[in-house]
């Protein structure tokens, strides 16, 4: 491990694409050891573009799920991390989409994409082809970022009846911002009621739209503090992670972990060898 390098750029996508794209990173790992990286569940739909080798990725950790190879892959909302195989060696670019950014973005609602991993250009078409020509061609992180920017514009733009958010119930849209604001430490059934439906009906409604129940939006932002809690530099102990990410006891955070991951926090963070990277 003395000779590893890691390299993680992080860039807010241009103002006009923020309400449907929350982040770009771009990545460059070498000299780890080979490994299966768990790719864990969070807020976005996750879009990666390899610039090195193709994705070697499956579907669930350790149960089994087939390896596919991806030049580019987009995945949508998650009950469970991805596996994603590597030799010590990832160099590529994350694209993070808000829940109802797939409707801009893709032009289909995220719940379209939940549970699945799918080539980038089977969305995007042509457009999806040029990308990945663009960022495997640019010789800096910015020239990737502001490919990015236009060719995600020009996606957008191919959006027709006006802005395609503007379609989603809006109760769907504040039920889901507050889930967001609180990080999911709110109760499903009082945000029901104060908007209006009765707790059912919001999550019939939210899970067409978004791919997932409230509750187990809820659940996954939760985990998602957590882990990234357990990721920082000088991890916190894991009753303290469990207490600031809003679990009932440490034993709460070990199940959802063990259900999110497929191992338990121990054994993730003995197997995570690109652990600290980002």
């Amino acid at each position: 491990m003395e000779d590893h390098t890691a390299t993680r750029i992080s860039a807010r996508p241009a103002p006009a694409l923020r309400r449907y794209v929350g982040s770009y990173v771009g990545f460059d790992l070498r000299g780890f050891p080979a490994g299966v990286h768990c790719g864990p569940p969070g807020r976005d739909l996750t879009a990666v573009i390899s610039l090195s080798g193709p994705l070697e990725v499956a579907g669930g950790v350790d149960d089994g799920s087939p390896v596919t190879r991806f030049d580019c892959v987009a995945g949508g909302l998650m009950r469970r991390s991805v596996a994603i195989h590597h030799d010590g060696r990832q160099e590529g670019v994350r694209v993070s989409l808000t829940p109802l950014g797939a409707r801009a973005v893709y032009g289909l609602p995220a719940a379209d994409l939940a549970h699945q991993l799918v080539p980038l250009d089977e969305l995007l078409g042509a457009l999806g082809v040029e990308l990945v020509d663009r960022l495997r061609t640019a010789r800096t992180w910015a020239a990737r970022f502001a490919a990015l920017d236009e060719l995600l514009l020009r996606a957008a733009d191919r959006a027709v009846g006006g802005d395609p958010v503007s379609r989603v119930r809006p109760e769907v849209a504040e039920a889901l911002r507050r889930l967001l604001a609180a990080r999911g430490r709110v109760q499903v059934g009082e945000v029901a009621a104060e908007l209006g439906w009765s707790r059912r009906y919001l999550t019939e409604r939210f899970r067409a739209e978004v791919g997932l129940s409230p509750k187990t939006f809820a659940r996954v932002l939760r985990f998602e503090h957590a882990h990234e809690l357990a990721t920082m530099r000088d991890p916190l102990p894991w009753a303290d992670v469990a207490t600031a990410s809003g679990y009932a006891d440490q034993a709460h955070l070990v199940r959802d972990w063990s259900e999110f991951t497929g191992r338990s926090p121990t054994a993730w963070r003995r197997g995570e060898v690109l652990l600290g990277t980002g």
